[in-house]
């Protein structure tokens, strides 16, 4: 296990930080690619393939949001390294919640700066504590990092709603089973309608989210809202200006994942 040394603390953190942001965007170039594959499929008519290819991209979406929680935490204990640095047996409540999830989410990570960070971590604070964290003991660890954490099968409505905005943005037409006795227009079987590939203006919209989150929440599935599609450079909007105050920005950017 790795000792815990402040300046190595400090320069993991920072490492764990730029880690953390390129899988994020390495995952996000992934998953684009793969909803172009799925349009294909369902193009073709190969619906249960494209069900199955669903599924793993809405585990994905999951993990990105978890990447992007733990990119945040490690920016709190960056940003707030006096009081992670102090000598003391638990640590201080401007810091726990960050302290707690690293630890716990840590090993169901592929990156192994957040490993090391975890393990000095774990010294810095001892055995006792870092059992109590990894069993989530009085919920130390943030609810939205656990959840995210938990393994299961996104229901089949989920499903749904994920090949119809994926076809809908790749200029598709598919509709879902369910819908299709209410359709005229729908042909062959799973709703496939005779559709051409070619890049339509509805194939460069982002991915509805929002309507995701209905479907999924009508359907009983507990799921957090799942990120949009990449927007193309012809979406990009200026960035606005940083704020100065660095907590300010953190605290903004907690409160807006909070909302999702």
């Amino acid at each position: 296990m790795a000792p815990w040394v402040s300046a190595k603390a400090k320069v993991q953190l920072r490492l764990a930080i730029q880690r953390l942001r390129t899988l994020q965007e390495k995952k996000s170039a992934q998953a684009k690619t793969a909803r172009r594959d799925i349009a294909l499929l369902l193009e073709k008519g190969k619906i249960e393939t494209a069900r199955i290819k669903v599924e793993n991209i809405i585990h994905e979406d999951i993990y990105v949001e978890l990447l992007e929680l733990l990119e945040l935490y490690c920016e709190l204990l960056h940003a707030r390294f006096s009081l992670l640095d102090q000598n003391t047996k638990e640590p201080d409540p401007g810091v726990s919640e960050g302290v707690c999830s690293v630890v716990y989410a840590a090993p169901r990570t592929e990156l192994k700066e957040l490993h090391v960070l975890r393990e000095m971590l774990m010294h810095k604070y001892g055995r006792e504590f870092s059992v109590g964290v990894m069993e989530n003991r009085d919920g130390c660890v943030n609810e939205r990092v656990a959840k995210k954490l938990v393994v299961f099968t996104p229901a089949p409505e989920l499903v749904d709603a994920y090949l119809a905005e994926i076809a809908k943005g790749y200029g598709v037409k598919w509709t879902a089973p369910s819908s299709t006795s209410d359709s005229d227009d729908t042909g062959g079987e799973g709703g496939v309608k005779e559709s051409s590939m070619e890049k339509t203006p509805a194939a460069q919209s982002p991915m509805s989210a929002e309507k995701i989150s209905a479907e999924a929440r009508s359907a009983g599935v507990r799921t957090p809202k799942l990120p949009e599609l990449p927007p193309t450079e012809d979406d990009d909007e200026p960035k606005a200006p940083a704020p100065v105050d660095e907590f300010e920005a953190l605290a903004k950017r907690f409160e807006a994942l909070k909302k999702r």
